[in-house]
């Protein structure tokens, strides 16, 4: 998950060194470019934002399950277990 999020963040620093460094270009083209890539990189921040919030609460929930019911935890995780045995087994 880490990693995921540092490439996320490094995804969107280049972005905004991209916007930057074209922040004296006069070009329609550009000006419209540096535009859409802004609005895009500010939905992928609150995009981001929400599913971390997300992920996190799930996270924090999946815990609180676990620490409530080990056994549950520990029994599933011996069924999906053998079913995945089971499943590689048959060549």
């Amino acid at each position: 998950m880490k990693l995921m999020e540092k490439e996320m963040h490094n995804m969107m620093e280049h972005a905004q060194a991209l916007i930057d460094a074209t922040s004296d270009e006069v070009d329609d083209h550009i000006k419209s470019a540096r535009s859409a890539l802004r609005e895009r990189l500010e939905s992928a921040r609150k995009e981001y934002g929400e599913i971390e919030g997300k992920v996190l609460a799930k996270a924090q929930s999946a815990d609180a399950f676990i620490h409530e019911k080990p056994y549950y935890a520990i029994g599933g995780s011996f069924i999906v277990g053998l079913l995945f045995g089971w499943a590689l087994s048959r060549k």
